[in-house]
């Protein structure tokens, strides 16, 4: 059975969804005012494996994904730019969809920006006034964690901490991974330098960054989720925000299983411009790595574990994986010398099950992968009954929907300014 570790108990659980057979997954998508790197990627790229074993095991998922179009970030990158905000992140999402087929990312049902659910947003702000749990400031709407009673239980926030003197956090984040206690914004006022505002039933203005989540949420899932994925920094503070916003309009939880990936450091750091160590996927495709080279070496290391990129991590992660090709390519060539179509059934069972194995306890995919390769070196694959051979290519062809890694003809990419996309 599978298991999956848990955030908000801190702990593996087995997985079951809200609904049997059908799971409902949102996704923390790209924050778009900037190119996604290959640190994002390695999120979504957990978060692809996630939905293609679930699809593997026998569900049926039906998955979200956001475009945050819409935030303090954007706005000043596209000022500085010299672009409308839309101009800006249309370039990043185009850009992004790109990559994201050239890695062989499932698409999501739903790909909704967080400019399109601003009925949403003011739908929940009504909502939480009306309740005393948000108030107005200046123009601005703050949500008061304090009215909220379960509020930080995601994260295992001790509210006895909580400083007796109120603070307003007037942006939509603020750096570091401590909590900065108090209220915070639900709402900006529209103010004569903002460039994207809109008119709405509690005045003009946008939403901030923290209720877009459980707009975009609303909008499409009118239930509790089976599972909320997101990277590791959403897991302090964004996320227990989005949890404290919707269960106060709403009478269930947000969602029953709560997934997050961890960093991806370069050389032992993390990420950053200013150190010149930030990569995206066509940095890695200018060195002669394929996209299944890159897609493997993202999904290689646990996804709760942080990975260390180096080149020469890569080198060995892309010679592994040929090696395991050059399996698959063998046991192709053995199953065509026959006529026949037959398949060993057995054979096809063992390396299902044994993928299973590892994957069943919350998705290990090295150790998945390594046994499957150790399974295939110890075959003599020339003295192969066809039928084996068939049967073993069989399953790797099932086990590969979710792995994405064998050879199959690339999606082509250009590395130049992404394309236009009106979503």
């Amino acid at each position: 059975m599978l298991k999956l570790f848990n955030s908000l108990g801190k702990k593996l659980e087995p997985f079951e969804p809200v609904h049997p057979n059908r799971v409902t997954l949102f996704t923390c998508g790209p924050s778009v005012y900037q190119r996604s790197h290959i640190g994002n990627f390695r999120t979504f790229l957990f978060e692809d494996v996630l939905v293609r074993y679930l699809e593997f095991s026998g569900y049926r998922v039906v998955r979200g994904m956001n475009f945050t179009d819409l935030e303090d970030k954007a706005l000043r990158e596209a000022e500085k730019r010299g672009v409308s905000l839309r101009a800006l992140t249309d370039e990043n999402i185009g850009r992004f969809l790109e990559e994201m087929n050239l890695l062989r990312m499932k698409t999501p049902d739903y790909l909704v920006r967080a400019s399109e659910a601003i009925e949403e947003s003011v739908e929940i702000i009504e909502r939480l006034l009306e309740r005393g749990i948000a108030y107005r400031f200046k123009g601005n709407v703050y949500f008061d964690p304090l009215k909220f009673p379960r509020f930080g239980s995601l994260f295992g926030l001790d509210l006895g901490k909580w400083p007796k003197k109120k603070r307003r956090f007037h942006r939509d984040t603020y750096p570091g991974m401590n909590w900065n206690l108090g209220d915070f914004i639900l709402w900006h006022g529209c103010k004569k330098s903002d460039s994207s505002c809109w008119e709405t039933r509690i005045g003009k203005g946008r939403p901030s960054w923290n209720i877009q989540d459980p707009s975009m949420v609303m909008k499409h899932f009118d239930e509790t989720l089976s599972i909320y994925c997101g990277g590791f920094d959403n897991l302090i503070r964004h996320h227990d925000y989005s949890i404290a916003i919707l269960e106060s309009v709403r009478p269930y939880p947000m969602a029953k299983f709560w997934l997050h990936g961890y960093h991806l450091l370069v050389n032992g750091r993390k990420m950053s411009k200013s150190r010149g160590n930030v990569y995206y996927v066509e940095d890695l495709l200018r060195q002669g790595y394929d996209a299944a080279a890159i897609r493997f070496f993202l999904i290689y290391g646990h996804y709760r574990q942080k990975l260390n990129f180096t080149f020469e991590a890569m080198r060995k992660v892309a010679e592994r994986l040929r090696g395991f090709q050059g399996k698959f390519d063998s046991l192709r060539a053995r199953a065509a010398q026959e006529a026949s179509t037959d398949s060993d059934p057995q054979a096809a069972s063992q390396l299902r099950s044994l993928f299973s194995r590892w994957m069943d306890d919350d998705l290990r995919v090295r150790e998945a992968f390594d046994a499957l390769d150790r399974f295939l070196s110890e075959q003599h694959i020339p003295s192969l009954s066809s039928s084996a051979a068939r049967g073993f290519l069989k399953s790797l062809c099932e086990i590969d929907q979710v792995l994405q890694v064998l050879p199959k003809e690339e999606a082509a990419i250009t590395p130049s300014p992404g394309k236009s996309f009106s979503g």
